[in-house]
């Protein structure tokens, strides 16, 4: 059975998984010779407790009320640079914006999209990831990745009064 996932996790965990996050970060400014200044770090820590799914714009106003002067290419970048070396996943949806959460692969989760008011559910089904596993072998493919997105109308959204 599909289980909605909790936003709170073990704080244990979500400190030392953010902290390896850090750590591949670092390692690839390193290697491609960028420095680490401060608006940088505030984009990366305000990335690091925003909630899933953040557009380039929610996380520039989260950003900008603790400095005014970032600006959008900079947040641009930065998310740009923490795809990269995946500390994050860029994700579309369908609904214009760029999204992106936390590449953290030890959770895996698929989404529900809805189409009226673009809300995104995430959710952990077992038995659609071992059917996908069992497809791939059948046509003796090796899975590397994938994303299973739905798209439908919400509770909330279906209980609303339909205009013609």
């Amino acid at each position: 059975m599909a289980t909605k996932m909790e936003h709170s996790t073990d704080n244990r965990h979500a400190q030392a998984s953010l902290e390896h996050f850090r750590q591949l970060l670092h390692a690839h400014m390193a290697k491609k010779g960028l420095r680490s200044t401060d608006q940088r770090r505030l984009i990366i820590e305000t990335f690091f407790q925003a909630p899933n799914h953040v557009s380039i714009e929610e996380l520039l106003a989260q950003v900008r009320t603790q400095d005014s002067r970032v600006g959008y290419a900079t947040v641009y970048r930065t998310l740009k640079l923490l795809t990269e070396c995946g500390v994050a996943f860029e994700r579309r949806f369908g609904d214009g914006l760029t999204r992106y959460e936390l590449a953290d692969d030890s959770h895996h989760h698929d989404h529900l999209i809805c189409v009226e008011c673009g809300e995104i559910t995430e959710f952990e089904e077992p038995r659609i990831e071992n059917l996908q596993e069992e497809v791939a072998t059948q046509y003796g493919f090796e899975l590397k990745s994938h994303k299973h997105e739905m798209y439908g109308i919400c509770p909330k959204c279906r209980k609303k009064p339909r205009r013609n």
